[in-house]
């Protein structure tokens, strides 16, 4: 199918990012169970098992777990991965001659990671019983924790990279720049995020303690002052949880912005139904280019609607002021960069349907995206008056998308275009005559439509023409294939992302409340209600729970333009839409996140009571 390859590479880099993350993941689990259960080990060691025999038992342990997953799991992903192939296949639009099947190689693949992970925890597992002593093991978890210190340095740090990636989303206008700058900005919140929640909580934490007011409510006094202390091994969860929840909204809501704004992707992409480009033309070969697109068109049964065609010559230059320049290393850069497109005063009065008449110095201007230039434009070193700026153009498309500043020149003739034209400066040496843009409105069917564009590549390719024809019918199963692989991938690496960060919070607390089960035992004992315990566990969990999300919709916040401007690379500019899907999308997640703040209050509670 069209776009195959593309939806191929797609899905296999979400192979990847799975195998990655079973990784971390199941360490992550396994680190959690293993610190429960020292202190059974501990007194297996006591009562006088060896350490060896500690191990055989851990050994077949992982053996039994390790095949019964791996049965479950390979049984389980081939009854559902048929109802994964028809969810894929709905979600393409199209009838593809594709059957499911069960790939050996894709369990050869699984068998092969999941055993490495099983073995390697195992490995680790057998390292903590080997080193550890039998008293150490006795004493699992409940190994206290020194009050951490303040570091203001790293406050400072965190503060000035979080408002650098924040400052570099806000000013970036140009969907180019986006591009370049995204990712350092990424990195920076990245580093901010860490440093704030390793070394910011602990400060905010201390000066809560510091509002006696705040401070001494009951409520407030348990988890303050036990969060000061537990925060140091915490801190680098709750940033993994914060930057893994950014990564979800953002990952959902462009890819579901994506698929659903399809049809705007594909009008902004082809503003007419079927386009023809071609280079180095002369007039001559426009002429033989229109015969054909008539012959084909009758010849196809399609009706010609709404035409226009005109050569041209399109170029980058670097504007400063008023004037462009073209310089092959500073053009490079990807900065300050500005399309022009010259066309003749003759091929723009055909176009327009006008009579403008222009002396050799004077242009007509038309701004498609950009500061407007007045007055006088200077273009590779020539001067030329504005006689007038162009209010409207034949030329259809959302501005928007454009990832460039971009202005449209109409000068005296083709002899001005081509004494203009920066041959050398852009090393262009096969450039010997003007682009030429053809485009048309389709009336009869689709099928017909498709085969005309087809037939139309193949009639330029057969007269030795520099060209290609394509159109929305004709594209319209390779945008599904690629934008409809990436929504694929999105939904269901946001799922799995979703469950993995739900499931690290619901692991951290239970994990905690067992820690803390002794400590809110003694604080019973010495007077403290049922009542007031739940209460200051609600604080507590709410606290951690939400934190992590609060940080990640705030970064979504300053990401939200950026963002934008990358989807318009993408040919979506329906910010409005996007407005929508992030807005659900966060609302969904906070939903899941509620729904598993609540059982693991519940449950956090019944553990320390």
């Amino acid at each position: 199918m069209s776009g195959g390859e593309s939806l191929i590479s797609i899905l296999n880099l979400g192979n990847i990012v799975i195998g990655f993350f079973s990784v971390i993941f199941l360490f992550y689990t396994n680190s959690f169970l293993i610190k429960r259960r020292k202190k059974e080990i501990g007194l297996f060691n006591i009562l006088g098992m060896g350490k060896k025999h500690i191990s055989k038992m851990i050994v077949w342990e992982s053996f039994f777990v390790a095949v019964s997953s791996l049965v479950i799991g390979l049984t389980s992903g081939m009854i559902i991965g048929k109802l994964m192939f028809l969810f894929l296949s709905n979600i393409l639009h199209f009838d593809v001659p594709l059957t499911y099947f069960v790939s050996t190689k894709s369990i050869g693949i699984t068998l092969i990671l999941f055993l490495s992970i099983f073995v390697l925890t195992l490995l680790n597992n057998l390292r903590h019983i080997h080193l550890a002593k039998p008293i150490e093991l006795l004493r699992g978890g409940q190994v206290g924790e020194k009050e951490p210190k303040t570091k203001w340095v790293l406050v400072i740090i965190g503060v000035a990279t979080l408002a650098s990636g924040y400052y570099i989303a806000l000013v970036t206008e140009s969907p180019l720049a986006a591009l370049n700058k995204f990712f350092l900005a990424v990195l920076l919140v990245i580093i901010g995020t860490y440093a704030l929640f390793t070394a910011g909580t602990i400060a905010l934490l201390k000066l809560m303690r510091k509002n006696k007011g705040f401070y001494y409510q009951t409520k407030h006094f348990i988890s303050v002052s036990g969060m000061i202390y537990r925060m140091k091994q915490n801190a680098v969860g709750l940033a993994n949880i914060c930057i893994l929840s950014t990564m979800v909204l953002v990952m959902l809501s462009s890819t579901v912005s994506l698929y659903i704004g399809m049809e705007d992707v594909i009008n902004n992409r082809y503003p007419k139904e079927i386009d023809i480009s071609a280079n180095n033309i002369s007039e001559e070969q426009a002429q033989v280019i229109e015969n054909i697109i008539h012959e084909e068109a009758e010849k196809y049964q399609i009706e010609i609607v709404d035409p226009l065609h005109y050569r041209s010559a399109d170029f980058p230059a670097i504007r400063e002021g008023n004037t462009f320049t073209t310089d092959r290393t500073t053009i490079n850069s990807l900065t300050n960069i500005s399309m022009l497109e010259l066309i003749s005063l003759d091929e723009f009065n055909q176009l327009e349907e006008q009579s403008a008449k222009l002396e050799d110095n004077e242009v007509l201007i038309y701004t498609f995206k950009g500061q407007p230039v007045v007055n006088t434009i200077t273009i590779s070193g020539q001067e030329f008056q504005i006689k007038n700026q162009l209010k409207k153009l034949s030329l259809t498309g959302d501005s928007s998308g454009m990832l460039t500043d971009g202005y449209f020149v109409v000068v005296k003739d083709e002899e001005t275009i081509k004494s203009l034209y920066p041959v050398e400066e852009l090393e262009e040496v096969e450039w010997k005559d003007l682009s030429y843009f053809s485009g048309f409105d389709a009336k009869g069917s689709t099928e017909n439509e498709i085969a005309l564009t087809k037939a139309l590549s193949q009639k330029l390719k057969d007269a030795s023409i520099d060209g290609y024809a394509e159109g929305q019918e004709e594209s319209r199963e390779s945008f599904y294939s690629i934008y409809g692989g990436l929504f694929f991938l999105g939904l269901f690496l946001g799922a799995l992302f979703i469950m993995a960060t739900v499931l690290i919070m619901y692991y951290k607390q239970i994990s905690e409340g067992y820690d803390d089960k002794e400590r809110f035992a003694i604080m019973q004992k010495v007077g403290l209600s049922k009542e007031e315990i739940k209460k200051a566990i609600k604080s507590q969990v709410l606290i951690v729970f939400f934190l992590p999300l609060v940080a990640a919709v705030i970064h979504i916040a300053f990401a939200f333009k950026v963002i934008t401007k990358l989807l318009a690379l993408l040919n979506l500019t329906n910010v409005g839409l996007f407005v929508i899907c992030t807005f659900t999308t966060i609302s969904i997640f906070a939903l899941f996140y509620a729904v598993v703040y609540t059982i693991t209050a519940r449950e956090y509670y019944k553990i320390v009571s």
